[in-house]
């Protein structure tokens, strides 16, 4: 299975990013790193700039239907610049459509937001979103992981990189179930 990560050029938490990367790649699933331009996004830690990653596919050129789930690390300015980029937000939100799994931690839920698809969901984000999900619709707790099932496509959720073995854990409990759904009714 492809797995779409989705991250602005720059901005994302490098943590957030390589290890449920790491995760997906280990499950023997295919990562791929999708942007809003080519070329190299540049991750941070924190507010340090971290190491540079080579973009695989262009979020223009790139049909959603290629993909079996998406994840969208965090960052505080990764989302923030995807959810400007209504492309980025149209990838994100056909996913649901799809009815295929999305993971999104830290502030990477501003993008769902953005692109309308947290209302009557339940998720947990980096806590200053809380309000930005209420206001769309959605339930915010704090939990390390929440996974809603509620709606198209499950959606996993966690709140900051302390919480990745949850996450990750998570996400890929729900990205084999995708597998094996899907395979099902091949």
């Amino acid at each position: 299975m492809r797995v779409a990560f989705l991250m602005a050029p720059e901005g994302v938490e490098q943590v957030e990013l390589e290890q449920p990367w790491k995760a997906v790649l280990d499950a023997g699933w295919e990562p791929r790193l999708v942007s809003t331009e080519p070329g190299r996004i540049q991750a941070f830690h924190h507010l340090d700039r971290g190491d540079t990653f080579a973009v695989d596919d262009v979020v223009s050129d790139t049909p959603a239907e290629d993909f079996g789930a998406l994840v969208l690390p965090g960052g505080v300015a990764n989302p923030d610049a995807l959810r400007t980029e209504p492309r980025a937000v149209a990838f994100a939100r056909h996913f649901f459509g799809m009815d295929r799994p999305v993971a999104a931690i830290c502030h990477a839920p501003w993008t769902l937001v953005e692109a309308d698809v947290v209302r009557g969901r339940t998720l947990t984000s980096w806590p200053s979103l809380a309000t930005d999900i209420r206001n769309a619709g959605g339930t915010w707790v704090d939990e390390a992981v929440q996974v809603c099932r509620a709606g198209p496509g499950p959606l996993i959720t966690s709140r900051k990189p302390a919480d990745l073995d949850a996450f990750c854990g998570a996400l890929l409990e729900e990205f084999d179930r995708q597998m094996h759904a899907a395979a099902h009714h091949a």
